[in-house]
């Protein structure tokens, strides 16, 4: 059974994956939490929490982080440095993050993603086709829903949502909008707007809108358990055992490539 290092192993996430661990066929052999955290020290699926991220990953095969952006580029040099494939699924990472997980990525395999949900995964190929085939004569709108406690909007899987319907359109960032206010004028052609909705527990609804003269198509996932996030990041650490340096993705984990 491979060795997994869980990194924010306390935080909601973490514990979701430790909970799945071993239905998955790993060993929980080193957790990490932030420098100061009151959970350092303690008991975590039977190894002791720690800070010091070379002591969590001394037996590790595979990392999962859900963790916060902060510090991630030194967090991505030392899974190259002990050579261990990384699955991320921490969000709102900054260039210089991406940046350092691509550096990385030349010596390990390594996948980031906004959401590791299959579900998710397979609407954003729907997206892509679907955009392509409706072009700008269809305005895109994104709504998305998270809970009372998150902290980035738009929310990573958002901005996926609408890369892919960018893809699928052939441009890029530029087209994006977030939320309206004020005396704004007509809508203009081709323009990808993304609304942020925050309250209670929500764990993640996300709407998709094509919309044109006469007719309205829409895509809908919702999530009502972080469970199904834990095991797609499972499932692609599974994947990534194994494969060559480089940036993999949840396409290539599901077989959409």
């Amino acid at each position: 059974m491979p060795n997994l290092c869980i990194v924010g192993a306390m935080g909601r996430m973490g514990q979701n994956v430790a909970m799945l661990a071993d239905t998955f066929g790993f060993i929980v052999t080193g957790a990490l939490e932030f420098k100061g955290s009151p959970a350092v020290g303690k008991t975590f699926c039977g190894v002791a929490v720690t800070d010091d991220i070379d002591a969590a990953l001394k037996n590790a095969n595979v990392v999962i982080e859900f963790a916060l952006p902060d510090g991630i580029e030194g967090r991505a040099s030392a899974y190259a440095a002990h050579k261990v494939p990384a699955i991320i699924g921490t969000t709102a990472v900054s260039e210089e993050g991406v940046n350092a997980l691509k550096e990385a990525a030349k010596t390990i395999p390594v996948i980031h993603a906004a959401n590791f949900s299959l579900g998710v995964n397979l609407l954003g190929e729907l997206l892509k086709k679907a955009s392509a085939v409706l072009g700008e004569e269809y305005d895109a709108e994104i709504v998305e829903m998270h809970h009372h406690n998150k902290k980035d909007a738009p929310s990573g899987t958002a901005l996926y949502l609408a890369k892919m319907v960018e893809a699928g359109r052939g441009v890029g960032k530029e087209k994006e909008i977030y939320g309206r206010y004020g005396n704004v004028g007509a809508r203009p052609k081709g323009e990808i707007a993304i609304h942020s909705l925050r309250g209670g527990d929500v764990v993640g609804d996300h709407t998709v809108v094509f919309a044109a003269e006469g007719e309205r198509i829409e895509f809908t996932h919702k999530a009502s358990s972080r469970a199904n996030f834990a095991s797609g990041a499972l499932r692609a650490a599974k994947y990534l055992i194994g494969k060559q340096p480089g940036l993999y993705t949840m396409a290539d984990v599901i077989g959409l490539k």
